[in-house]
């Protein structure tokens, strides 16, 4: 079975998940702050969160939901994902 955002979700909206995504959200905007982007890969190292990687995976996906990050297109595999802030104007 693949990974599917739609069902995942719902761990989020426990006490549990909102921890987990709370230190997840935290370190993204750390990252941001030190570097304006990061990788999957060191986001979810710095967030010191393990366990179900599918739930890993929701976090992030929680977050480009929300608005609080996008990413940034390119071929790799999904733990070299990119990402940054969508607050950032470059024009």
């Amino acid at each position: 079975m693949a990974y599917q955002y739609e069902t995942e979700r719902s761990a989020l909206f426990t006490e549990e998940g909102q921890r987990a995504f709370l230190k997840v959200r935290d370190a993204a905007k750390e990252l941001l702050e030190i570097a304006g982007a990061f990788r999957q890969i060191e986001l979810l190292q710095l967030a010191g969160i393990g366990g179900d990687s599918w739930f890993m995976l929701a976090c992030i996906d929680r977050l480009v939901e929300l608005g609080e990050i996008e990413e940034i297109p390119r071929r790799c595999w999904t733990q070299y994902k990119v990402y940054a802030s969508k607050k950032v104007e470059n024009y």
